[in-house]
């Protein structure tokens, strides 16, 4: 593990990728939060983890940073039962926002300027709140502006796994890892543990389905895309069967 500062100058001394580096080659920035609720915009990271992954070394050589911030709204009740946090809490231990976001978003932005994606399960909703935040607080504009959906290299685990992987039953974290035979460090609805099982997946993944370890990261982004078109369509043909509103939401687009 490391501190977060530490984190930026180890992403800062990476080599850039190329387009052409298959994914189950590339290196890869999980991360995943933890929130005051689930609606992004108006709902606000409580807690953050960055995982920066070595391929040639794999989970040993992690880097981590992790952080703690005081979102100055009130934590839900839901969200607590899962995440464990109270607002008593985060309020005496949790950092000011604005900093901690944008220490947070500079070493995702530094990444993306090495070609290095962003890992996320289920990507659109930490972006989204991470967006969130940063308008909010009013953080650098360059950094919000390096953030657009339109900008983003992004590897979603949900997404690849909902194309090539047609079995049954529930598609969360847990589920998921509990697939493909990746055994998690700690407890779900950590955001540290959470961002490693993520990371964790693309190996096995990678193995199981060779054409996703040979995905070059620049198609990643279109790839991803039709796959989400490819699966709310027959979600949404479901949906309808059943009486029920179709979903709307693209993915980065």
């Amino acid at each position: 593990m490391t501190d977060t500062h530490h984190l930026l100058d180890i992403i800062e001394s990476t080599e850039t990728q190329s387009t052409l580096t298959a994914l189950g080659d590339s290196w890869l920035l999980g991360f995943d939060t933890e929130t005051t609720g689930a609606a992004p915009g108006n709902d606000a990271i409580v807690s953050a983890t960055l995982v920066l992954r070595n391929p040639q070394t794999g989970h040993e050589d992690d880097a981590i940073g992790e952080w703690l911030i005081n979102p100055h709204r009130h934590i839900s009740a839901g969200a607590s039962r899962v995440n464990g946090f109270t607002d008593s809490f985060v309020q005496e231990h949790g950092a000011e926002p604005k900093e901690t976001l944008e220490e947070i978003s500079a070493a995702i932005v530094a990444a993306q300027e090495r070609n290095i994606p962003l890992l996320a399960y289920n990507a659109p909703f930490d972006v989204k709140m991470l967006q969130g935040d940063l308008q909010r607080w009013r953080c650098d504009s360059g950094i919000t502006g390096a953030l657009e959906n339109d900008r983003l290299l992004v590897v979603d685990p949900l997404v690849i796994d909902r194309a090539v992987s047609h079995r049954s039953g529930k598609r969360t974290l847990s589920a998921t890892t509990e697939y493909y035979g990746v055994d998690p460090y700690g407890d779900f609805h950590d955001a540290t543990a959470d961002t490693i099982a993520a990371v964790d997946l693309v190996t096995p993944m990678s193995t199981l389905y060779p054409q996703v370890g040979h995905l070059a990261l620049g198609d990643l982004m279109e790839w991803q895309r039709s796959a989400h078109r490819t699966w709310k369509e027959s979600f949404n043909r479901w949906l309808e069967s059943k009486g029920r509103r179709p979903i709307r939401e693209g993915w980065f687009e």
